[in-house]
């Protein structure tokens, strides 16, 4: 397992086109999520009925950005930590969390079915968790990078509960 220390200290200069894909792969997510989301923000989203804690709208996009770019480079930082010994357990979840992550924004706002989303981002946080459990197995910084991304999904399961119950 290598250390917080170990994982900066090390510059391998041919890791850092491996940045650049797990970059392109989570801002992609992000780009398509944000493609199926459009066109609800301003015909439908705003008809629904939000609890008192419902962030602005404006607080969305820069979240997002900063979590997206903490998701590739724990992505890059646990790849270089090597090859692990199950290249399924560490990349499945990973990959399974970012696909969630996309999926979520059709299901809420394309498909307009809150009561969908919010089963389907109960399997996006266990997919995270997972997800920083192997990361920290390999190296704990990029499992810590993640830890915001899962504390904001949490904020928005009961978001999205909420939403879901107020509008039934």
């Amino acid at each position: 397992m290598a250390t917080v220390e170990s994982t900066l200290r090390r510059p391998n200069y041919s890791h850092w086109p491996m940045l650049l894909v797990f970059l392109v792969a989570c801002f992609g997510a992000a780009g398509t999520g944000s493609a199926l989301t459009t066109s609800a923000l301003t015909d439908w989203y705003p008809t629904l009925a939000k609890p008192s804690f419902n962030p602005p709208n404006w607080i969305f996009g820069p979240v997002w950005s900063v979590l997206y770019l903490l998701m590739a480079v724990a992505g890059w930082l646990a790849w270089r930590a090597g090859p692990p010994p199950s290249a399924t357990a560490v990349w499945v979840p990973y990959f399974t969390q970012l696909a969630l992550n996309t999926a979520w924004s059709g299901i809420f706002f394309y498909l307009r079915s809150p009561g969908w989303a919010f089963a389907e981002i109960i399997l996006l946080w266990l997919a995270i968790a997972a997800t920083i459990v192997m990361f920290y197995r390999r190296t704990p910084l990029a499992a810590w990078l993640l830890v915001p991304y899962l504390a904001w999904v949490s904020f928005a399961v009961l978001l999205n509960f909420s939403i879901w119950r107020l509008n039934s």
